[in-house]
């Protein structure tokens, strides 16, 4: 401290030009010299520091710590920041404590070792780097919320697109349905006027002839003109049904009843009916072994699937074919097969088989209205059962009906 002393003059003289505050400590920690500024900085009078030991101007919860840094410093003396990494406090004389920033400088003069600490006051520096912790988390906060906000409101988009995306899907689907129908509405008008002008003419013809057999002797040809009538007119009923039963399937108004009856019964007569229908050299294989069958189904429904079938197969193969109609049990499942040597189904038309008024290509030519089928798989699928089918043209078609029976035994 003497040698502060005898040179006051020039220590004051550099210090007093420093705006940082400084303080002179021996290897005991006591203080030998500040200047002006580090007076100002922890409150003191000019001089009231000297002799005094640092710690004054440590916080008290520090003490321990500071006196194992001095010490650590002292052993490696070199010129660096103290406390670099930490938060570093100071006292006040009043008892205030605040951050302070300190740089350690130790140097030597008459073989005495001395440290010269410069002492920033940062409580502004602080309070500003505080402030902008508050407003980097009040603005990640509000990033937060901002996103949570955008994340709502692109769900809320998204599903306002979904919505808007179902809703033209269903618009499409609407016009397409409107199209569809329109298309079936012209099918259907052509349909008619063709499959019900052919027949109305036929009937008139020899409606037109029998008037004109007027004689005994002819009684042969009205007879003829009379089958050819009636002929016809049944065939008109029978559109007439089939138009009838889809409307009835479209409003739900279909009913069915279910009766106990041999399954020979119903096969009987749809073989009888087709007999009248065979060309030149075609027969029906029988099925074997169904004489002893009793069932309870709608007995209408089964003799209305088993004559379309029939029919077409009938239809659709030439003269001298064969029509295998083929019948069995098993777990409860009534099968029929139904195999033709006829012209086939066409691969590319085969999925729209079962569409309304849809008729394949290579049958064209022939009478039909394009429904018997659909009207066939509806009824079917009504009461729990289905039907199948394989084609390939020009070699024939097999369809399979598979009708479950919950009630059935042999006598």
């Amino acid at each position: 401290m003497k040698v502060f002393k005898e040179n006051n003059n020039i220590f004051r003289l550099l210090s007093e030009a420093v705006s940082e505050g400084i303080i002179v400590v021996n290897k005991d920690q006591i203080i030998v010299a500040t200047n002006g500024s580090a007076c100002k900085i922890f409150g003191y009078d000019t001089d009231e520091l000297l002799g005094k030991e640092l710690n004054v101007l440590i916080p008290q919860k520090y003490h321990h710590s500071h006196k194992g840094h001095f010490k650590n410093f002292v052993n490696h003396s070199e010129k660096r920041n103290m406390g670099k990494g930490r938060d570093l406090f100071g006292i006040r004389k009043d008892g205030t404590v605040f951050p302070v920033e300190a740089g350690l400088n130790p140097f030597t003069i008459y073989d005495n070792e001395y440290i010269m600490a410069l002492i920033i006051d940062i409580t502004e520096r602080k309070e500003q780097e505080q402030q902008i912790q508050e407003l980097n988390a009040q603005l990640e906060k509000k990033v937060e919320k901002r996103t949570k906000e955008l994340h709502r409101t692109i769900e809320e988009l998204k599903e306002e697109v979904k919505l808007r995306m179902e809703a033209e899907a269903k618009t499409k689907e609407s016009l397409k349905k409107e199209r569809d129908l329109n298309e079936l509405k012209t099918k259907f008008l052509s349909l008619v006027s063709h499959e019900f002008k052919t027949p109305l003419s036929g009937i008139l013809t020899s409606a037109t002839l029998v008037g004109k057999y007027t004689k005994e002797e002819q009684q042969e040809k009205r007879e003829k003109h009379l089958e050819t009538i009636k002929s016809k007119v049944k065939y008109l009923n029978n559109i007439l049904n089939d138009f009838l039963s889809i409307e009835r399937l479209e409003t739900g108004k279909t009913s069915y009843k279910y009766t106990i009856f041999p399954l020979s019964k119903v096969i009987n007569e749809v073989v009888y009916n087709a007999n009248m229908l065979l060309k030149d050299g075609q027969r029906i294989n029988y099925p074997d072994d169904i004489d002893d069958y009793i069932l309870e189904f709608d007995e209408k429904i089964l003799e209305l699937v088993l004559s379309n079938l029939i029919h077409n197969a009938i239809k659709y193969s030439g003269e001298n074919t064969t029509i295998d109609l083929q019948a069995g049990f098993e777990n409860n499942v009534l099968t029929f097969k139904i195999i033709d040597q006829g012209i086939g189904i066409p691969e590319k038309e085969q999925e729209f088989i079962f569409k309304r008024y849809f008729r394949a290509e290579n049958a064209l030519l022939d009478q039909g209205t394009g429904i018997g089928l659909n009207i066939v798989k509806s009824h079917l699928e009504n009461l729990g059962g289905t039907i199948t089918f394989t084609s390939k043209e020009n070699q024939g078609s097999t369809f399979e009906v598979q009708i479950p029976i919950v009630n059935n035994h042999k006598y």
